[in-house]
């Protein structure tokens, strides 16, 4: 019988989740933890609860740790960008990527889809639909029963010594934490980015930035400039022209859309796993050159939006000023000027800690790669700059030795790892071999903190295993 003969499970997901839970309880997943409790104080709490925060908690309870809690500020099934403000179609990376499962086959999305479609369904598949990927996530979260307080919106994150964190939220209550992980997904390194000069010339009700929410069924029959050759952008158009906008068009500073995806050559050569072993000069050049290859739309997604009479694509037009007029919004263009009733901003993040407000006591303490690298031609990226100096497992570091302390038990699992680690925390294509790397680092500090507890216990450890009656041999 070959993989795509596997018969579907008798009884589809529910099955499966049965499956999943033999599965690890034969890899004694649901024995006893190791950690010590202390009464108030989780061994780690992760802040986020999309795929890379479930991903993380999974992982630290097969390492037997559960004092754990995952806090998402999102209602329940809403969690991440998926079912929020996320507009493409399918997901942008291959349907066989495994991520999450840490090589559980029963937890792959493969299975999850076979125990509803069936082996051809799944070779029927080309992409996976956003809305699908939600579902899985759902029942991810659902099957492993993994921890998750929702609406629960951190806005403070405070060294209490004793290496021990404070983190406050939203709705004034609090909780300690010895370790905390910031699963805090493509935006957790900084904020979604809006041009000053489209701050300072339009007021808020002109604009939106495509992470917002944007109801274009009030926009029918309008017409929307958007701003930026990203994916999103093509999404946003397909989306809205699907609502009914009357016309949807794409502005990109660049003469042509880029053709080439340097991601799909980074999944293939064993980029995601070893990106992390490079040194820091040649992970520098990376990340400078992948920050300003950008990734192409996917070609359904361009087709999609292409396929409306509404659409139009304006190259080498880099927006040089907006303004508020009569008949609506103003831009200019080098290629002259144009009048919108609105507009959408793809233009991607800015990463700085400090534009994070759960970080505002330790954003000045955490070492940047400008602190820690200069290349050595003096050409310096500003964007690779301003990315946080990871440890090998996501941990932050400090400037210095006390900002360091401060710091301790921080790990940045978001997108602002990507000039320490790559395409890793927020990243489909890495997460496969992040998240293990992440929780390996977790435990070795759980361990190493304790350390003293723990040996002393093993001098001490007195407890018979050979109980016998002792026999005599003459």
């Amino acid at each position: 019988m070959t993989a795509t003969d596997t018969p579907i499970p008798d009884g589809g997901l529910e099955a499966l989740s049965a499956l999943v839970r033999r599965d690890l309880d034969l890899l004694d997943f649901y024995g006893p933890t190791w950690t010590k409790a202390e009464e108030g104080v989780l061994d780690v709490a992760i802040i986020g609860g999309g795929q890379s925060g479930l991903g993380a908690a999974f992982g630290l309870m097969r390492e037997k740790v559960k004092n754990i809690l995952v806090l998402d500020e999102n209602p329940a099934g809403y969690e991440g960008p998926w079912a929020t403000y996320a507009r493409m179609i399918t997901l942008r990376t291959p349907k066989h990527l495994t991520a999450i499962d840490y090589g559980q086959p029963n937890l792959t999305f493969r299975a999850y889809w076979e125990a509803q479609h069936g082996a051809a369904g799944w070779a029927a598949l080309d992409k996976i639909a956003r809305a699908d990927w939600m579902a899985y996530l759902r029942w991810f979260r659902r099957t492993l029963d993994i921890p998750v307080r929702n609406s629960a919106k951190v806005v403070g994150i405070t060294p209490i010594g004793g290496e021990r964190h404070q983190i406050s939220l939203a709705d004034g209550s609090s909780l300690t934490a010895k370790k905390v992980v910031l699963a805090t997904g493509i935006q957790g390194g900084g904020e979604w980015h809006t041009p000053d000069f489209i701050k300072s010339a339009l007021p808020p009700s002109r604009y939106a930035h495509t992470s917002q929410e944007i109801d274009y069924g009030a926009m029918k029959g309008r017409r929307i400039a958007i701003l930026g050759g990203g994916a999103s952008a093509f999404d946003n158009a397909q989306h809205a022209l699907k609502a009914g906008v009357g016309a949807a068009h794409v502005f990109i500073r660049r003469p042509a859309l880029p053709k080439v995806n340097p991601i799909r050559y980074m999944e293939s050569v064993g980029f995601s796993r070893h990106y992390a072993d490079l040194d820091d000069a040649a992970k520098y050049a990376v990340t400078d050159s992948f920050l300003k290859r950008n990734q192409p739309p996917t070609n359904d997604t361009f087709q999609r939006a292409a396929a409306y009479p509404g659409f139009s694509l304006h190259t080498g037009s880099p927006w040089t000023a907006v303004k508020e007029t009569a008949a609506g919004v103003e831009i200019t263009t080098p290629k002259g000027t144009f009048t919108y009733d609105f507009l959408v901003l793809s233009t991607g993040i800015k990463t700085d800690a400090n534009l994070r407000p759960e970080l505002a006591a330790v954003a000045k303490d955490i070492k940047l790669w400008a602190d820690a690298f200069t290349p050595a031609d003096g050409k310096r990226s500003p964007m690779v700059d301003e990315h946080p100096y990871l440890g090998p497992g996501f941990q932050l570091q400090g400037k210095t030795e006390a900002g360091a302390q401060r710091l301790y038990g921080l790990f940045a699992f978001n997108y602002s790892a990507l000039a320490s680690l790559g395409l890793s925390a927020a990243a489909l294509s890495g997460m496969k071999f992040a998240l293990p790397r992440l929780v390996g680092a977790i435990t070795a500090q759980l361990f190493l903190d304790a350390r003293g507890e723990i040996l002393d216990g093993f001098y001490s450890y007195a407890e018979s295993e050979f109980v016998s009656e002792a026999t005599v041999m003459v």
